[in-house]
């Protein structure tokens, strides 16, 4: 009895010193964008602010179009995260269900893409769209998240197919639904969780892709949030260390504010995910 609880109570500890691992740096973030820049300067730091400096909030917004930026970054995660899923799918169901000499070449693009840099493609990747005047656009952008996060969403939805049973999709067929309307009355109710857990990762990785939106976007009413961040620090190497602090906290809310409406559905469906693979 004693051995059980003492194994508990060092889960506890361990799971609050986890918890304080995590949220350490979110908290001093939000402290640093209310301190003053005075006591930025101070030789001996402290964790919460000494006078709370609302301008620091005041400068984000009104000097870097933050909000343009906030409103750019949403418009291109959501496009892209939808223009993923209506993508994956289908194509994650011929994956998983179909057996074909094509599957396995596939399977191997999806995890050959992976590794590639970057900064390998983006070049090429910039001459293509040039001609098709793509560049320097939203569409541009969202087209290049699309493509870049598709190959992570195929190898994801896979999984979640694969754990359906076939013998439902079997019992509709010989109900008489043809295969579209399996997939849609069937296979997608089942994949919701899957779904859920797909998009939530395609539109955080599009809400903090940086180096795509350097090269392909030149206007800055076209900047996404992670370009103007990038602002705040100086030509000469000069950071903003409030104003900064205080946009990354507004540049947060967002992603925490979506996985917090859809932390059960996102749980459920790594979980139901991880069954087939």
């Amino acid at each position: 009895m004693r051995t059980r609880s003492g194994v508990r109570a060092l889960q506890y500890i361990a799971v609050i010193c986890y918890l304080v691992f995590l949220g350490f740096p979110l908290l001093w973030l939000i402290s640093s964008s209310l301190k003053s820049p005075q006591e930025f300067a101070s030789i001996t730091p402290s964790l919460l602010p000494k006078h709370f400096d609302l301008s620091n909030y005041t400068d984000a917004l009104n000097e870097q179009g933050l909000v343009r930026g906030l409103s750019n970054s949403l418009q291109i995660s959501i496009y892209s995260t939808i223009l993923v899923l209506i993508v994956a799918l289908p194509v994650s169901y011929a994956l998983a269900r179909f057996r074909s000499r094509l599957r396995p070449l596939t399977n191997g693009w999806i995890l050959v893409s992976q590794v590639f840099p970057v900064i390998l493609i983006v070049i090429p990747l910039f001459m293509i769209l040039r001609p098709l005047h793509l560049t320097n656009t939203i569409p541009g952008v969202v087209i290049v998240y699309m493509v870049w996060s598709l190959p992570f969403a195929l190898w994801m939805l896979q999984g979640y197919v694969a754990a359906v049973p076939r013998e439902l999709e079997e019992a509709a067929s010989v109900d008489g639904a043809g295969r579209i309307r399996t997939i849609v009355s069937i296979v997608m109710p089942l994949l919701r969780p899957g779904l859920i857990a797909t998009a939530m990762f395609t539109f955080i990785s599009a809400w903090n892709e940086f180096f795509f939106a350097l090269v392909l976007l030149q206007d800055p009413q076209l900047k996404t949030l992670p370009l103007v961040l990038a602002r705040f620090v100086g030509a000469e190497g000069q950071v903003q260390f409030g104003p900064l602090a205080a946009a990354s906290v507004l540049a947060t809310v967002p992603s925490l504010v979506f996985f917090a409406f859809l932390q059960r559905r996102l749980t459920s469906g790594l979980l139901s995910g991880a069954v087939k693979g």
